[in-house]
């Protein structure tokens, strides 16, 4: 006997069609009406007032009752989803899929646009509220509730609203907070937009919240305004975004694709695996902590000698160190002076296998040092030796304190040194000095 063309859909308990239960990749079916009917519909629907999401030509992704926690609630920790409740004969809701769509085109892969028809599911609707459609209810990220959207209904406007609530994990970036950032948990890339907006846009957000990202990259927002952050950077049009890899983060590699959330996605995503992610719990079980401790000196053209960071700059490794002596802290300009300067001894000592590492000292807080360097007047500089022997040549300010502690003084010092005609000063026991030790802006002596 022949089977009639379009069989009438079995029903389950829930009411629903076993019909909507299309194979994987099939169009989306809406309704009642099985693949070739929907297939027509695509076609005519829109002549007719019908709504028909079509998952070929649609980004918005059609749902029902029984996947809603599924895609929905399962993912309230970490995604932010908008859910259309529509009529499939209703004008207004025909009218209301361009703009809905609109919203999911541009947060395609940032947040979750979906719909359900509360005309397959009429009770899901009504315990969600719903008396009218259109309808847009907005699940945020927990805690927060879901919401009633009350705007305008418009594509922009929705995806705006949507957008505000995409959790933000990137860190806005100003020339204080840079070096630490970047040099903190050093296994993890870190990825910098570049931006002349005030604010971290949408894509960043996703970016620095999504799921696998959050745990293995750093994402951080450098605002134009930030001009010497920029400047360092050789940041020259806007927006750029940059990925800096590295223990001291050597690496640095300019985005050249499209800016849009997939390709930006896939090109992070190449580098996301070597994150470590490594947490630990603070004391009493408190705030997590990074296992990898900042050492922003890493990345400073001109580093400070302290404590901490002495090791790292000075004292492992070849080479002389240059201290650059100072009564309070060093100013730009004075770090520009230096960082040239580290620039034409390098070059000249390129072929010679000598290495200079230039660094500057507060010695307002390193009293020790003060002590021991005895600089006649301040600013001044030394070389200091700290292989084997320790000793230190210092800056001649002449006989009566006359020569002024800059470039030109040091200058002089360094072809004195690299003449051999330097004099070097013994470390008294050979044994350092005491370091300060800076915590919670008090320094006192270690």
């Amino acid at each position: 006997r022949r089977q009639p063309l379009f069989p009438p859909p079995s029903r389950g308990r829930s009411g629903s069609p076993s019909a909507a239960r299309a194979s994987p990749g099939a169009m989306a079916v809406v309704g009642r009406r099985p693949l070739a009917v929907a297939a027509a519909a695509t076609l005519f629907g829109s002549a007719a007032g019908k709504v028909v999401i079509d998952a070929m030509k649609h980004d918005i992704q059609l749902i029902t009752m029984s996947n809603f926690d599924g895609v929905i609630s399962k993912f309230r920790d970490s995604a932010v989803s908008s859910l259309w409740f529509f009529k499939e004969d209703s004008k207004a809701d025909a009218s209301f899929l361009d703009e809905y769509n609109k919203a999911a085109g541009d947060l395609k892969g940032m947040a979750k646009v979906c719909a359900i028809s509360c005309t397959d599911w009429p009770v899901f609707c009504d315990k969600q509220g719903v008396k009218e459609t259109p309808a847009v209810m907005v699940y945020p990220t927990n805690p927060m509730p879901a919401f009633k959207y009350e705007g305008k209904m418009e594509g922009k406007a929705v995806s705006a609203k949507v957008a505000r609530f995409i959790p933000d994990f990137s860190t806005k970036l100003t020339k204080d907070a840079m070096d630490a950032w970047m040099t903190t948990e050093p296994s993890k890339p870190k990825v910098v937009l570049f931006s002349n907006k005030k604010s971290a846009p949408t894509i960043l957000k996703a970016l620095s919240s999504e799921t696998v990202f959050k745990r293995t990259v750093k994402f951080g927002f450098v605002s134009e305004e930030e001009a010497e952050v920029v400047k360092r950077y050789k940041v020259t049009k806007f927006p750029t975004v940059m990925m800096v890899r590295g223990t001291k983060a050597e690496t640095k590699e300019n985005y050249k694709g499209e800016m849009t959330f997939s390709a930006l996605k896939d090109w992070v995503n190449l580098h996301s695996e070597s994150g470590m992610g490594d947490k630990v719990a603070g004391a009493g079980g408190g705030k997590e902590e990074s296992v990898e401790e900042a050492k922003p000196w890493l990345v400073q053209e001109i580093p400070e000698l302290t404590a901490k960071s002495h090791n790292d700059i000075c004292f492992k490794g070849e080479g002389l160190c240059v201290i650059y002596l100072k009564d309070g802290d060093i100013t730009q300009a004075e770090t520009d002076m230096l960082s040239g300067l580290s620039k034409k001894f390098t070059s000249q000592l390129s072929d010679r296998g000598a290495k200079m590492k230039w660094m500057w000292m507060n010695v307002a807080v390193e009293t020790e040092y003060k002590a021991l360097f005895e600089p006649a007047v301040l600013p001044s500089a030394v070389v200091f030796n700290p292989h084997k022997r320790l000793r230190f040549a210092k800056m001649d300010h002449g006989e009566d304190n006359e020569v002024k502690g800059d470039e030109q003084a040091l200058s002089n010092l360094m072809d004195k040194v690299l003449g051999g005609d330097a004099r070097f000063k013994m470390v008294p026991g050979q044994k350092l000095p005491s370091w300060a030790v800076r915590q919670a802006g008090k320094n006192t002596e270690l």
